[in-house]
């Protein structure tokens, strides 16, 4: 299983800030805001040769009835068992506090090695008269530490590393595929992912914006596993209204960039809105292969035409992004959810399919011969060959002798034949032209 380290706490101790300076990537989303950090939230690192995962938490605290705070508990407590090694982070700006000790209790109970990170000890005073007040919850040596700038983390990590039984795994993600689960708020991307997994890995309510940070979870489905990532909802740049939703959409894009295939959910009641169109014009620019899920099907008043009409009308307002498969699922009753995900998975096979350059030409210069390029300023265009590039989304070649008179009507055409005798569904095809 590797090496895995789970950051836990009270809230606003400064989980995010450290998890960001082990993975040395700003990929958690931190605010002096308390609660920021919900999910579970999960990256990989490295020191002196030892490689290992580290699972960002929320904020614990004991005995809350609030909503959000009693699910993240129960995202703390899988965190807990998930992990070989805890650093359980405390802050020296205020000293010990009662929570602390609470949580202290807490993490006895897990019987794992834990290792108190006492944060923002930048000051001497901190480090020498406030950091040894934690010795009282009677779990072992402080570490004074500043995640903010790194002081004392050195001395911190030598510490970690100790409890790790091997070397750890570079790369646990190398070549396993993965799949972003997209959409506006509240379109229903935790509760879709939650019931893939049969469990709560994504902290759901019926507060648009619950979800802040990308959450990463690796799931396997007959027999192949790839990695899931939930993102928080998407929406226009005027209606993002504070720093965290603002980085939470930069997070949710950051996702997509790093996917290869998304899945983007449309809400069944609001129909395609103009920001879905935004979010799937987002995926179709950056190459990734693209799935429509229709969520909350179960919802709407239909009968035997009512998906065909919404789907057709939908493919038209895509034109010309109308490649991809439409998929009328409901994530709350668990309908058609699994076919989304093989549909996503083929969407992938797609995306990475390479066609014999003899079977391209054998197919596609019959067609070109009897539909040749329109004739420009008396000028014939020859097209001679073709091949495929070994791009990361498909791409072809075709040569000719003049390739600046192709117009852009003729490359949707030879895209539409690719696609009408190759597949590629849910994939974007990129056609180029070059001189012979």
């Amino acid at each position: 299983m590797g090496n895995i380290v789970a950051i836990v706490g009270r809230p606003n101790v400064g989980k995010s800030t450290l998890f960001n300076r082990l993975i040395e990537e700003r990929m958690a989303i931190t605010d002096d805001t308390s609660g920021v950090t919900r999910d579970r939230h999960y990256g990989h690192a490295v020191w002196v040769e030892k490689y290992y995962t580290v699972i960002d938490t929320g904020g614990y605290v004991v005995g809350s009835e609030d909503t959000f705070e009693e699910a993240i508990r129960d995202q703390v407590q899988i965190a807990l068992e998930e992990a070989n090694v805890i650093l359980f982070v405390v802050d020296t700006m205020t000293g010990l506090h009662e929570l602390d000790s609470d949580f202290a209790d807490v993490l006895r109970r897990s019987k794992k090695p834990v290792i108190v990170v006492a944060n923002k000890a930048e000051t001497f005073e901190r480090q020498t008269l406030v950091a040894p007040e934690f010795y009282a919850l009677g779990m072992g040596e402080v570490f004074p530490v500043s995640a903010a700038d790194g002081s004392g983390t050195g001395e911190l990590l030598d510490e970690l590393i100790k409890h790790f039984e091997d070397d750890g795994i570079e790369d646990p993600d190398a070549g396993t595929p993965k799949i972003a689960i997209l959409g506006r708020p509240n379109a229903g991307k935790s509760s879709f992912l939650n019931a893939l997994l049969g469990g709560e890995r994504s902290i759901v309510t019926d507060i648009a914006g619950t979800t802040r940070d990308s959450i990463d979870t690796h799931y396997k489905l007959y027999g192949k596993e790839f990695i899931l990532t939930d993102t928080a909802g998407i929406r226009k740049k005027a209606k993002v209204q504070n720093s965290l939703e603002f980085y939470s959409v930069l997070r949710s894009l950051k996702a997509l960039e790093n996917s290869d295939v998304c899945i983007v959910l449309i809400d069944a009641n609001m129909g395609l809105e103009a920001q879905d169109i935004h979010i799937i014009a987002h995926a179709h620019n950056a190459k990734k292969g693209i799935v429509l899920m229709v969520n909350k099907w179960d919802l709407v008043e239909k009968d035997s035409k009512t998906a065909d009409k919404m789907k057709k009308e939908m493919l038209e307002r895509l034109a010309p992004m109308n490649y991809m498969p439409v998929i009328f699922a409901s994530a709350t009753e668990k309908q058609r959810i699994f076919q989304v995900i093989e549909k996503a998975m083929e969407v992938y096979e797609n995306r990475l399919t390479k066609l014999p350059t003899s079977k391209i030409n054998e197919v596609m210069l019959p067609i070109i011969a009897k539909t040749p390029p329109p004739a420009l300023k008396g000028k014939h265009v020859k097209i001679k060959y073709i091949i495929q590039l070994p791009t990361p989304s498909p791409t072809f070649i075709f040569f000719c002798n003049l390739p600046q008179y192709i117009k852009e009507a003729y490359e949707r055409f030879l895209k539409n034949q690719i696609r009408e005798h190759f597949g590629f569904e849910g994939v974007d095809i990129t056609v180029m032209f070059r001189q012979k």
